[in-house]
């Protein structure tokens, strides 16, 4: 892996901090934890750790409500603490990301403490204040993706203020040249401290419409979606004045690169592809100025089916600019587990997808040995989001359950009482018990990772997407004259393959059967039902 450019063949490793492990039996993650536990990463493969935040905050939304974007919430650690995380990190050859939640603060965050406190403070235009609309309602139409306005009265000042998400988590005005330049100092604070790089939360919401605009309906929506979705975003996301923000963004993190070392951009944007392929920031003189990776998450709402993945590919590839790096992701915290959406049979196929396809994949903790979503109990719900919208399986605490390390008390994961409920099936499904099972998923994982590492073609070939039969996924990788052909069988069937073009050469890794080794013959293979198969030269990893 060059070190300019680690992030294009690394795997980004996403942790959920409350959830990975804890040290001192709260029953909560930390910093300490995820120490203890740097070398389960080492031996999965993966290049970078990712974050989710770890800022002070009153936990309105888990760590997204930040009051102090500068120092780290006592429940996770200390200053002191993270700097030795760091150094761990980077001692073992892994890269640090951190999550910046750039679109909104804590409504306990002093600014916006000031801002509320008077109209004539200084600090009021850091936040967007409106008047009531004639009604005395809200301003206008938008509406929180928590569920409601996204405005909240105010009666000390007799004003609105705007939120997209919880009344909690008041928007920033981007458009005010003094946030800018504070919330990039931030980023400064955290690179100086050695960060390799953030993820931006939410990044395509930072600037609204200036005129404050209705948003108009969206003809899509249909009784019992999200009542998010009401609306098209049309005049509160994705506004044409972000590519400035983006590349401003841009600029403070490259002055942190050098030789040695790019630091990286990862942007949350959940967009449409023509859209999100924007954020590259592909200027007049062709130079690449935005985040170098606009987070994929096609795979994770895409229909599970080899046609469908094979266009959505096909078409993520010839909708790149020029020089622009691919990324994939399976899921994260806020989505439903891989395995849970599709299976643990097709799991294991998503598994080998993720890491063949071209592109940095991020893994999210815990899919590496399968974990599912866990039914959380009304009673014990944590999450706002299904607070404020129950009974419509948004919530998000299924996929934020514990991590499940071992067969002892409570997963390994903590001493006390964890904060989540962790899944029935911890004693049999566990990092420990995995390790040293050939067939585990926990091993697919790893040998893939190693697979990738050791095969040019997989970390740094082009895609070439090839004609295959029934309900096959069939695409070649190469690289300086190495060619390696991978097979996914998303069908419940066997299939004998005799169209698709085989390479008479050994299958290097297969989904299914850990020693299934054999010669393609006469360029001809069976595939076993939700079996995935590399095909090319070598061994196994």
């Amino acid at each position: 892996m060059s070190a300019d450019h680690w992030w294009q063949q690394g795997i980004v490793y996403q942790i959920y901090p409350r959830s990975f492990q804890d040290s001192n039996g709260d029953g909560i993650g930390d910093l300490d934890g995820i120490r203890a536990r740097l070398d389960h990463l080492v031996a999965l493969g993966v290049d970078a750790v990712w974050i989710s935040p770890i800022y002070p905050s009153p936990m309105a939304d888990f760590g997204y409500d930040i009051s102090d974007y500068c120092d780290i919430d006592p429940r996770f650690g200390t200053l002191a603490g993270f700097d030795a995380l760091v150094s761990e990190i980077h001692a073992r050859r892994l890269k640090l990301i951190l999550d910046f939640v750039p679109n909104h603060t804590s409504d306990r965050h002093p600014w916006f403490m000031q801002s509320r406190s008077a109209r004539s403070d200084p600090r009021r235009d850091w936040y967007l204040w409106r008047d009531p609309a004639p009604d005395g309602g809200p301003p206008n139409n938008w509406l929180s993706n928590f569920g409601g306005p996204a405005w909240t009265l105010d009666p000390a000042t007799g004003q609105y203020y705007c939120h997209s998400f919880l009344k909690e988590q008041p928007d920033l005005n981007w458009r005010n040249p003094e946030v800018r330049a504070a919330m990039y100092e931030v980023l400064r604070f955290w690179l100086r401290r050695g960060v390799d790089g953030f993820r931006v939360d939410v990044l395509s919401d930072l600037i609204k419409d200036e005129h404050f605009r209705d948003n108009p309906p969206n003809p899509a929506f249909v009784a019992g979606q999200d009542p998010a979705h009401r609306w098209l975003p049309l005049y509160s996301t994705d506004r044409p004045e972000m590519q400035q923000i983006v590349a401003e963004l841009r600029r403070v993190v490259d002055a942190f690169s050098d030789a040695a070392s790019s630091r990286v951009l990862i942007g949350e944007l959940y967009l449409p592809l023509s859209r999100m392929v924007a954020y590259y920031g592909l200027s007049a003189e062709g130079v690449l100025e935005g985040v170098q990776l606009p987070f994929n998450f096609q795979l994770i709402a895409a229909p599970w089916q080899a046609r469908r993945i094979d266009r959505l590919v096909r078409d993520y590839e010839a909708a790149l600019p020029a020089g622009a790096a691919p990324n994939w992701v399976l899921g994260n915290h806020d989505k439903p587990r891989i395995a849970s959406r599709v299976g643990p049979q097709m799991a294991r196929l998503a598994a080998m997808l993720l890491l063949t396809l071209r592109g940095t994949p991020t893994l999210y903790y815990g899919d590496e040995i399968g974990m599912t979503d866990v039914a959380i109990r009304p009673e014990e719900v944590q999450d706002p989001f299904e607070k404020r919208v129950p009974g419509k399986g948004l919530g998000r605490d299924p996929e934020r359950t514990p991590m499940q390390w071992s067969d002892a008390p409570q997963a390994g994961f903590t001493t006390g009482t964890p904060w989540l409920r962790l899944a029935d099936d911890w004693r049999e499904r566990n990092v420990e018990s995995q390790a040293g099972d050939p067939a585990s998923m926990l091993t697919l994982y790893r040998r893939l990772i190693a697979l990738r590492r050791a095969q040019p073609a997989l970390n740094r070939g082009g895609y070439e997407a090839l004609e295959s039969e029934a309900d096959v996924l069939a695409y070649a990788r190469e690289f300086e004259g190495q060619r390696v052909v991978v097979l996914l069988n998303f069908g419940a069937g066997a299939v004998p393959l005799s169209t698709t073009p085989l390479p008479a050469r050994s299958i290097v890794l297969a989904s299914t059967d850990p020693s299934r080794g054999e010669l393609v013959q006469n360029g001809s293979l069976v595939l076993a039902p939700y079996e995935g198969v590399v095909i090319g030269t070598g061994s196994a990893a």
